[in-house]
């Protein structure tokens, strides 16, 4: 999903711990603005859907983004 947002593949890391999974996101510089979104509004919903599907699937998950 945030490839398609910025244009390119970006680098993702997964740490799982105790059943709680972090996805660590790396944005150009550039492009992390428009991640965010005015006011976190597109990180927010990314970050349900997110949420969406691991309710379903019974885990729990977080999304950090952070600059590369």
């Amino acid at each position: 999903m945030i490839s398609g947002i910025i244009g390119k593949p970006a680098d993702v890391m997964q740490e799982s711990q105790d059943g709680f999974t972090v996805f660590q996101v790396s944005i150009p510089k550039d492009q992390i603005g428009i991640i965010i979104g005015r006011g976190g509004k597109t990180i927010n919903a990314i970050k349900n859907v997110l949420k969406i599907r691991a309710i379903k699937e019974g885990a729990r998950v977080d999304i950090q983004v952070n600059e590369a």
